[in-house]
């Protein structure tokens, strides 16, 4: 390939990576779909791409590469001391389950298509794996009951760094007794492999925690630092133990993840982006070297794999890790549905096949094809059906309409009782625990803590929550709130109390808009003002319009006194008002307003 050639190449793999990426958040589906598809189309059914003559002799160490990326920051997500705070469960899970669904695929991938052990059992590692990658956007479009949603969002966070180790080891072992010297020299090998992966892992996150915590760098350079860590940890480690580097990264990532008076949000976020660009190009160039011929040839034993996977492994994992739990069977038929794989499987079954294949393993090549048909089959047939399954089951959160509410003072309670009585659904967060207590009295659930805090990332239950109200008598705090939720909710529904204090900043010490949110209240309130007015006597009034008591008629009857806070319309939307609001509320719509006392005559 020509110059030229291999520029429109990359720019145009840049282009349907953003495309799938764009197409998934639109359509609330796995982006891994449109990846695979986009892959597939583009390289063995219309030939326009070829991995192997765009990249040449450098493809298969840049895909090592980005898998050692990936592993890594997916293990930076395995916090040990959250182990116990995240149910027995999902500790049944990622341990019995696990080892069951890796049983059982083993069992059926040696006797439905003849492969020998060994790569029975590292098929059935890679596949056991989910992935919060392509659980958080199902969860966004099936929207089940928070216990479903916690229970398959922390298993996908917590299995996706086990079950890449495990596929690690398995594959270790594998390489190992590949070599000349029989069993005792095997496991001399193997043992080598993991040692070696450990030390350099180890001794890797160790160190890089040292210069983070220390401060012997700048902060701008953490990001640049654990990228070139990462990578040097990576092929040192292969130098010296072939085949160890994959499992020094993933144990280096737990080790920093875990290390005390390390934070590694901000590398984490880093690598969350770095990961989706790799895995956007990964995927479609991992894909575009499919060969089609050799997936058609396996036949309809594949079709007959998936329903082993879909209907025996994945009931029996939940049935064994549900075991005298309170979920009722409703709960768990779910549960045993939805098990999509995706990003490790994909990424290292392409890393291993090809090191397996050079070592003389039989079939290797065909762990490919099988991944990925396992990969779009589950997320194909779950994508469809969860959802209506989920209805069926009568286990699914309405639309995300609810309020998550920063601040549990007095008049945030107030607003939050109101909103219930609309039949939205509330969660209050606040830092003060007699706020807190407070709310829990008045039967308002709560998180205590900081809503933009790490903890709180981890915890805290958004499920069914779809805006944010900035209540808390911190401006700060309610800006904060607003920057970190933008992302989840979007900046239409990020809402706050307007501040005495920002109107008399100038622009350079005052909060930008795009931080704030809107501003609450029709006209906008500050948190004083909604104070000062409740302890006044105002009170906050529900009101149904009627074809005789209109819009007209309700400003005619309580004029300025009112401040309109919320319209919830007739198909039961709860709308926000701000002094941009143009909304003119019809008959069967309730208003909820603020309206001040009566003077004395």
């Amino acid at each position: 390939m020509n110059e030229q050639q291999i520029l429109v190449a990359v720019g145009g793999i840049g282009v349907a990576a953003l495309a799938c990426q764009w197409l998934a958040w639109r359509l609330k589906l796995p982006a891994i779909l449109f990846l695979l598809l986009t892959g597939i189309l583009v390289g063995p059914i219309l030939g326009w791409l070829d991995p192997q003559a765009l990249f040449g002799s450098l493809l298969m160490p840049l895909v090592s590469l980005a898998v050692a990326l990936i592993l890594f920051e997916g293990s930076l997500t395995l916090h040990l001391s959250e182990w116990k705070e995240i149910g027995s469960v999902v500790h049944r899970l990622v341990t019995i389950g696990a080892l069951s669904t890796w049983a059982v695929i083993t069992l059926a991938t040696h006797w439905l298509l003849g492969f020998d052990w060994m790569l029975a059992l590292l098929f059935g590692a890679l596949t056991l794996v989910t992935g919060p990658t392509v659980i958080v956007p199902m969860l966004r479009v099936v929207r089940p009951k928070s216990t479903i949603a916690n229970i398959l969002r922390w298993e996908g966070i917590v299995i996706d760094p086990i079950g890449a180790l495990l596929a690690v080891v398995v594959y270790s072992f594998i390489i190992s007794s590949t070599t000349d010297g029989g069993l005792s020299h095997s496991l001399l090998v193997f043992a080598g492999v993991i040692g070696c992966g450990a030390l350099f892992g180890v001794a890797g996150g160790w160190l890089l925690g040292l210069v983070m915590r220390h401060q012997w760098l700048p902060e701008y350079l953490h990001n640049l630092a654990s990228l070139a860590a990462v990578l040097a940890i990576f092929i040192v480690s292969n130098e010296v133990m072939h085949e160890s580097g994959l499992l020094a990264v993933t144990l280096m990532g737990m080790w920093l993840a875990n290390m005390k008076g390390v934070d590694v949000r901000q590398i984490l976020h880093f690598k969350e982006n770095l990961s989706v660009l790799l895995i956007s190009g990964l995927f479609i160039l991992l894909a575009a070297r499919l060969d089609l011929r050799a997936m058609i040839a396996l036949g309809p034993v594949v079709l007959a794999l998936l329903v082993v996977i879909q209907v025996i492994a994945r009931p029996l994992n939940v049935l064994l890790s549900t075991a005298g739990s309170n979920l009722a069977w409703r709960e768990r038929a779910l549960l045993a549905w939805i098990a999509p794989r995706g990003i490790v499987a994909a990424a290292v079954s392409a890393v291993f096949a090809i090191r397996l294949n050079e070592a003389g393993q039989q079939g290797a090549l065909l762990l490919v094809p099988l991944t990925f048909a396992v990969i779009i089959g589950t997320v194909l047939l779950q994508s469809a059906t969860a959802r209506p399954l989920a209805r069926l089951l009568k286990v699914a959160e309405p639309a995300p309409s609810g309020f998550l509410i920063v601040g549990a003072s007095a008049p945030a309670r107030n607003i939050a009782k109101a909103l219930q009585q609309l039949g939205s659904r509330v969660l209050l967060t606040d830092s003060s625990w007699e706020n807190i207590s407070a709310a829990r009295m008045d039967g308002l659930p709560v998180y205590f803590g900081n809503p933009a805090s790490q903890h709180a990332d981890a915890h805290l239950d958004l499920v069914g929550l779809g805006h944010l109200l900035g209540l808390s008598p911190a401006g700060e705090l309610n800006a904060l709130a607003c920057a970190r939720f933008r992302h989840d909710f979007g900046h239409r529904r990020l809402f706050s109390l307007a501040s005495g204090l920002e109107s008399k900043r100038s622009d350079k010490h005052r909060a930008s808009h795009e931080h704030r949110g809107e501003t609450l209240g029709l006209p906008a309130l500050t948190f004083q003002q909604l104070s000062q007015q409740l302890n006044r006597g105002a009170e906050l009034y529900s009101t149904t319009l009627t074809e005789g008591f209109g819009w007209e008629a309700y400003q005619a009857l309580h004029g300025e006194r009112a401040t309109l806070l919320f319209a919830r319309d007739d198909s039961q939307w709860v709308h926000v008002m701000t002094p941009h609001s143009t909304l003119k509320p019809g008959p069967g719509w309730t208003l909820v307003a603020l309206i001040q006392k009566e003077p004395d005559a």
